[in-house]
Formats: structure tokens, sequence, C-alpha cells
């Protein structure tokens, strides 16, 4: 079988969005399955209208000369015909028996004509609601014109689409509130390669001299800085976990959109020297980081994206055996169980952050066992191989299927 994924955007760029999208396509690989990528143009890395990364070959759609396509609406409109005619050479050459389109719904759009042309289904993959993000990103506002035409579109992809596949159960359950029916919808988790994260590692001791973090208790979040993510609030905690520790730091390893402000509250508190911005670090690199830190923060706001998305990067700590500590909203609920493999804190709440931190920094005699449940969990429910192996189950239907 093979199957044509239709992406928003590959690697050499690094994300969630690629993470989970390398690791799918070398596992379906591994299942014996053929495997072809196109991205969209607005996947901005190189002009060249194929690519092989990582021994992935990938087929790039070139972005429009049009100069309408640089205005609103218009820019949309413009990445799906320009997806649309990409799509329909590469199908032409490589006639898969699947295309796979991967969110947003423009992506699906475009998956939707073109499998209509050749009568090849479409299973349409749902990794978050853009809308949902596009609030957070500050470029649309909850439930204005521009959030409630996205949902549309997303919502008219679905019910096209002959099958349905999502990252967990709140986004699969916002779906089921869209009358899509259940059985439409397979849930196929976000995973992690158990063979590239080993529990373990032992803090570099010259990093630690380099960061100024010897002797110290260590905090860490590793990833990109968005609004959604909560570091705010973990920059204000501080204070209050300095009241009982005064050895604590904070590591925050990563850059991204909030990159400015989070400095500048770091700033204006007057908390330089316990906080330490390293940014972006080399992929290659990044276990360095990670084995400085003795526990890992995930403070996401509340929020419509983070109550219905789980996210990636816990899995990846507790993959190593580490110790989590994260925010109640939904996505985290699903990954992590209070008191066993994590612990949890009420969302949006410094001081509850800060007082969690501390009774798990006072429970020291439980961590060796935390970090084996941790990985346990892992190793039971969120691995690639047992994740991937859904997708068999989710292209028969949707051959059966084909177009109702």
């Amino acid at each position: 079988m093979k199957i044509l994924h239709v992406l928003d955007h590959s690697i050499p760029l690094h994300s969630g969005y690629t993470f989970r999208t390398r690791a799918i396509l070398e596992q379906q690989r591994a299942m014996g399955w053929k495997t072809e990528h196109i991205t969209s143009a607005k996947h901005v890395d190189g002009c060249a209208l194929e690519e092989e990364i990582d021994g992935l070959h990938f087929y790039r759609t070139p972005p429009s000369r049009n100069p309408l396509a640089k205005l609103p609406v218009f820019d949309q409109i413009s990445i799906v015909n320009g997806l649309t005619r990409r799509l329909q050479q590469v199908v032409d050459k490589e006639k898969p028996d699947i295309l796979h389109a991967h969110s947003p719904a423009l992506n699906g759009i475009a998956a939707l004509r073109v499998g209509r042309m050749f009568d090849i289904p479409v299973v349409y993959e749902v990794r978050a609601f853009w809308e949902d993000a596009a609030v957070d990103h500050g470029t649309s506002t909850e439930w204005g014109l521009r959030y409630r035409a996205t949902r549309a579109l997303e919502s008219s992809v679905l019910q096209r689409a002959a099958a349905v596949t999502t990252i967990c159960e709140g986004l699969r359950g916002d779906m089921i509130h869209r009358d899509l029916p259940a059985d439409k919808i397979t849930v196929i988790p976000n995973a992690v390669n158990l063979e590239n994260f080993q529990p373990g590692g032992e803090a570099d001791s010259a990093l630690l001299q380099e960061l100024g973090l010897e002797g110290k208790t260590i905090l860490g979040f590793i990833g990109s800085f968005y609004a959604y993510e909560g570091l705010d609030l973990l920059i204000e905690a501080l204070p209050l976990l300095h009241k009982q520790r005064d050895d604590i730091r904070l590591l925050l390893v990563g850059g991204g959109p909030e990159d400015q402000r989070l400095k500048a509250l770091v700033h204006d508190m007057g908390l330089g020297e316990q906080v330490i911005f390293t940014g972006r670090v080399p992929h290659n690199n990044v276990q360095r980081y990670y084995d400085l830190v003795d526990i890992f923060v995930y403070p996401r706001h509340s929020m419509r994206l983070t109550e219905l998305v789980t996210p990636l990067k816990p899995l990846e700590a507790m993959a190593q055996g580490r110790l989590v500590l994260a925010s109640d909203v939904g996505g985290h609920k699903e990954l992590i169980e209070h008191g066993q493999n994590g612990d949890l804190f009420a969302a949006d709440d410094p001081e509850a952050l800060a007082q969690a931190a501390l009774l798990m920094l006072d429970q020291q005699s439980r961590w060796p066992e935390r970090r084996v449940e941790a990985r346990r969990f892992v190793e039971a429910e969120r691995n690639w191989p047992l994740s991937c192996r859904r997708y068999d189950v989710v292209y028969k239907i949707a051959l059966e299927r084909r177009y109702g």
C-alpha cells in the first residue's frame, strides 16, 4: 500500500508538527508501507521542487507569484489552489492508494479535490484546531468572523473525508459535538521513539559550571515559547519558591514569539540571576540540557487549545524517566495521572504551581519510583509502533468507504 501524506510543513524545520510527522513516516515504512510526502507553499525552507531530508523524499509546492496572494483571504485561496495543482502532478506520478492529509483544513480541501479527480480516498488527520492556535498567536479572536470561517472549513473537511484521525480524546470529543459520527474518528496519540530516549542520564558538570548552576535545584522547560505554554506563570512562581528554597533556579531552553516578553518579565521582577535563558540549542545537543533538570514544568494556561490538545514534550521527559509537573488542563490530564507518572496543579495559579513544586522537592524519597512509573507509562501506552498500528484499520475503513 502506498500513502501520500499531504503536509503543512516538514523537516528540516523543527516543530512538534514536523517531529510527529517524521515519526509516523518512519514507523509506517518499518511496517512495510510505501510513503510519499508533499508540503504546501507554507513550507518556507528553500525553493526546490523536490528534496531528500533524513532519508525521506518531499515534493514541495512553490509559492504563488500572483500579487493578490499576499492579501488576506486571497493568501489562503492561493495556498489551496497551488497545493491542488502540485498534488495533481504528484498523484499522477506516484499513483497512491490513500491521500493522508494532515491539518490544517487547507491541506484537506486540496486533498479532497484531487481525491475526487483520481477516485482516491482521503484520510484527514487533526493535530489541533488551527482557529484556536490563531487566537493564542493574536491573529484571530475567539468566535470572531475569521475564527468561525476557519472552523466551518475544518468541519466541512471532517464531514467529507473517508476517515478521520486525531491525536487525543479532547479533539475527538469536539468533533463528535460537531455531529461527526464517533465511529469515523480514530485517536492515534502522540508518542515517542523509545530508542531515542534513555533514563538515567547524568548532568554534565562542565555545562552546569558554564550556566552557573552548580549546586542548584533546577526547574526546567525545553521547547517553543508560545503564550499558551504559560511560562510567565512559571517565572511569577519563582519568588514564591525562593521563600522556601533559595537554591532553586529556572532553566528555559528554546525560543519563540514570547522570548522577549519573558525576558522583560524576568528583568522587571529582578530575577536575572535566577532565570537562565539558553536560546535555541542544536537538536543533537538538547540531551545535555535535559540531563541538568531536576523537575520539568509544563504550566500551560487553560484555554480551548490546551484543554483539547495533548502536548508532546512531557512524553519526551517521561521517556527519560524525568519528574514532570504540569497544569491540570485537559491535554495534560490525558497524559498524567496525578501522583503516579507526574503531578498536576491548578492552571493559571502561580501559588498552586509553587506549592506543587515544593511538595515534589520534599518527596525525594519517592523520586526513583516516580521515574520508573513515568518511563513505564510511555513504554506501555505511548510508543510509536503501538500508535501507528492503528493506521492499518483507518486505511482499510477509508478504502471501503471511498466517498460515501
